[in-house]
């Protein structure tokens, strides 16, 4: 019912859920952590092969919701779900900004770059002055807008699912860049924050 958050049952039942969540969490990890981090190693950028893999991965990711949503939930643009029609609203405003961050910014650093085929320069203007990674805070506000329409137990765990994946994929590119650029990229990670805020110095 409009006006009240409605907490969605789950479809698959919570132990398959559960089982899903352990299963993508460890997909994100072999592919992220190991995967990737092989690639960028022996051969200083991402393989079809690897980039294939991450995309399949952030599919799951987005995919997620499915689990547990009901199916009229990805026309978030109708306004339609459990909460107020203001939160329907401010849900959606939080789905389009990241959109438009997210492949905004894809589209500004160019596809190739976007899935580590190719690496030349380090890249510190436009979005990249704000965030080292903008394309993955438009992904998270894609997560957060929806979450926000259909608010519940399980789309706070499909929140925390998505930080700790694109963690994992954050910190394999940054060693990557690192062992590239050197100190400017240290240089760059000390005066841009990774995610929004930066760290105070101790």
């Amino acid at each position: 019912m409009r006006g009240e958050v409605n907490m969605i049952s789950l479809k698959t039942g919570p132990v398959v859920f559960i089982i899903l969540i352990l299963l993508l969490l460890a997909a994100a990890y072999v592919v992220f952590r190991l995967i990737v981090r092989r690639d960028y190693l022996l051969q200083g950028y991402l393989t079809w092969y690897s980039s294939a893999l991450q995309l399949l991965v952030f599919a799951g990711l987005m995919c997620f919701p499915y689990l547990f949503l009901p199916p009229v939930w990805p026309w978030f643009w109708t306004l339609d779900g459990p909460t107020s029609h203001q939160q329907q609203v401010i849900g959606l405003i939080v789905i389009v900004s990241g959109f438009v961050i997210a492949f905004g910014t894809m589209g500004w650093f160019g596809i190739q770059r976007a899935f580590g085929l190719r690496t030349q320069g380090l890249i510190c203007t436009g979005p990249y002055r704000l965030t080292r990674n903008p394309q993955v805070l438009g992904g998270y506000l894609l997560v957060i807008g929806t979450s926000l329409q259909w608010p519940s137990w399980y789309a706070l765990v499909w929140i925390a699912l998505y930080g700790i994946s694109v963690h994992w994929m954050i910190i394999s590119e940054e060693e990557h860049l690192q062992a590239i650029f050197g100190s400017d990229h240290e240089s760059y990670c000390l005066r841009t924050p990774r995610y929004l805020l930066k760290r105070k110095k101790s």
